[in-house]
């Protein structure tokens, strides 16, 4: 059944930035005919929703399985078929999506039945967000409506692909687009023009110097590489050479260790571009996404109970950022443990394994178990 349910995901394209309802939708669907309660939490886009599902008594504290419906865009060269076609070779489970994260949601869809069989004591919460990829942008929503849906959690689990090892520790993330607008003319006469291009030059300049401290400390070596980093990742602007340009724009971005605020990081970056006003620029700061970084203890009862459910000791920490530090920001512990490995996604021919989804659902069934008990 899995694989029928994974195959149904994958073929909903749902891509990031783009609407949902085809989606969840089905999934809505699915869960109702499994007696499962459905939350249908709109957001503030309008085309966009999360879901939040509830699997027993919502009155009394029970725990919730994380994931997002949307993938990245499949556009890149490689794909050996039709990304948004399941396609089955051996052990292997093709397609955009598979591991980053509908072999997760499949799993915990597949569960349902079996769940459904036997009253759960206590409840198993099914919290689907949207828009993870750009940023988490999706999940806050949800999260503000938790207190109004459910009992508080006992945890959380993100199942984000871990090998299906519960991770306790991510870096956060902030990222912002910057916009510089100045005056264009002739390039012979770069003295009657402000050059946007040559500006932003400045400013991204000091931003990699300021990235090159962060290099120096703190540090944390649970995290590969151990501090804190900065990445400029986009730059665009000019129409022409013999035209002064008068636009440039540019996405940073930061990845802060656990203690460390992102959006912090990024304010000298800030106070850089705001220094060019006074000089006849015009400029524009945006925030683009931001969420916290991760860290739940070793000896937490989550952390426990993920490695008794996975006969597997936990991670320490992984580098790249989940929705887990945005459950954990708001009180609920929160924890990364799903199928599939995060080195196959935003990859061609992302695949996951039969093994690997078999794994994950005796996960979830484990988990179902001692709600029963």
């Amino acid at each position: 059944m899995v694989e029928e349910i994974l195959a149904r995901l994958v073929a909903f394209s749902s891509v990031v930035g783009t609407p949902n309802a085809p989606i969840t939708d089905w999934i809505a669907d699915h869960c109702r005919s499994h007696g499962a309660r459905v939350h249908v939490l709109p957001g503030p886009e309008g085309d966009r929703a999360n879901l939040f599902v509830t699997l027993g008594p919502a009155d009394v504290p029970g725990y919730v399985l994380s994931g997002h419906t949307d993938v990245v865009p499949a556009g890149e060269d490689g794909w050996s078929a039709d990304p948004f076609t399941l396609r089955v070779e051996g052990e292997r489970l093709y397609g955009r999506g598979t591991t980053d994260m509908k072999g997760f949601l499949a799993c915990a869809l597949a569960a349902l039945p079996v769940l459904a069989a036997g009253p759960l004591k206590r409840p198993l919460h099914l919290a689907f967000s949207y828009d993870e990829e750009a940023g988490c942008r999706g999940v806050p929503h949800m999260i503000a409506e938790l207190p109004k849906l459910c009992a508080k959690p006992l945890g959380v689990v993100v199942g984000e692909p871990s090998g299906l090892q519960a991770v306790l520790a991510h870096k956060g993330k902030a990222a912002a687009r910057l916009e510089i607008t100045g005056r264009s003319g002739h390039s012979s006469r770069p003295d009657q023009g402000l050059n946007a291009v040559h500006a932003m030059i400045e400013v991204l300049g000091a931003a990699t110097a300021h990235g090159r401290d962060l290099e120096g400390g703190p540090f944390d070596a649970r995290f590969e590489p151990p501090h804190s980093t900065l990445q400029v990742g986009i730059v665009s602007g000019g129409r022409a050479l013999n035209v002064i340009p008068d636009r440039c724009i540019a996405e940073i971005e930061v990845r802060a260790i656990a203690g460390a605020d992102p959006g912090a990081l990024l304010e000298p970056v800030r106070a850089g571009l705001a220094a060019l006003e006074p000089k006849g620029f015009r400029v524009d700061w945006t925030d683009l996404s931001a969420y916290p970084a991760l860290a739940l203890p070793a000896d937490s009862d989550l952390a426990r109970l993920t490695g008794e459910l996975t006969g597997r000791p936990p991670c320490a920490a992984v580098s790249y950022g989940t929705e887990a530090g945005l459950f954990q920001e708001a009180g609920y512990d929160a924890v990364i443990c799903g199928p599939g490995d995060i080195a196959r996604a935003h990859r061609p021919d992302e695949f996951v394994t039969r093994g690997e989804l078999a794994a994950c659902l005796a996960m979830i069934l484990a988990l179902g178990e001692r709600l029963r008990a």
